[in-house]
C-alpha cells in the first residue's frame, strides 16, 4: 500500500476502512429466510461438523434489525414476496443477500403461476449458490466470496454509492425508501 504524501489524510481513511471492513468481514450475522429444502442444508452448515463459526457467522439472528446477511434458502411464492421485501427493508446498511439453491436463484423446477422465478426479481442478490439443494461446502464458499466483497467495500453505504437509474440495487432501494417515507 502506497502513502499519498500530498494528502496524508488518505492514509488514515484507508487504514480506517481496512479495519472496519476486517471487522465486518469476520462478524457477519446471517438471517435465514428458510422456506424449503435448502433450509435443512443451512442447518447442516451451521452445525458443528461444518462449523460456520470459523467464518465469523455463528450468530444466526431471526431479527432483520440485528442481521446484515440474508440467506434465502428455498422457493419463494408470490405470497411470500412482500414479506421478503419488508424483511430486506428492515435490515440496516450495509447488507448482503445470498440466494441459496436453484429455487431461490431462478425458481428451480417450480415454473408455475405461484412461484417467484428468483429472489433477484424483488430484492438485490449479491451471491448465488447453485444446487438442489446445495451442499454446505457450496454455501461456505459463497460466504467466503461475500467476505471478500465486504473487505473491498468502502465506508460509504451502498445506497449512497449506487445512484444510476440502470442499477437494479439503486432502484429497489429507492422503492423501499419511498414505501417507508410515504
Amino acid at each position: 500500500m502506497a502513502v499519498d504524501l500530498e494528502n496524508p489524510s488518505n492514509f488514515i481513511t484507508t487504514r480506517l476502512r481496512q479495519a472496519v471492513n476486517w471487522g465486518r468481514k469476520y462478524s457477519l450475522w446471517p438471517l435465514p429466510f428458510g422456506v424449503a429444502c435448502c433450509a435443512i442444508e443451512f442447518m447442516s452448515t451451521v452445525s458443528s461438523y461444518n462449523d460456520i463459526s470459523r467464518f465469523g457467522a455463528e450468530l444466526v439472528r431471526f431479527s432483520p434489525r440485528q442481521s446484515d446477511l440474508m440467506i434465502i434458502a428455498g422457493t419463494i411464492s408470490y405470497k411470500q414476496a412482500p414479506i421478503l421485501k419488508t424483511i430486506y427493508a428492515q435490515m440496516a446498511e450495509p447488507k448482503w443477500v445470498i440466494a441459496m439453491g436453484a429455487c431461490a436463484s431462478s425458481g428451480g423446477f417450480y415454473n408455475n403461476y405461484s412461484t417467484l422465478q428468483g429472489a433477484d426479481r424483488i430484492i438485490p442478490v449479491d451471491m448465488y449458490v447453485a444446487g438442489c439443494p446445495p451442499t454446505p461446502e457450496n454455501l461456505l464458499y459463497a460466504l467466503t466470496l461475500i467476505q471478500a466483497k465486504v473487505e473491498k467495500e468502502g465506508l460509504v453505504p451502498a445506497a449512497v454509492r449506487h445512484t444510476g437509474h440502470d442499477d437494479v440495487r439503486s432502484d429497489v432501494r429507492n422503492e423501499f425508501r419511498n414505501e417507508v417515507q410515504g
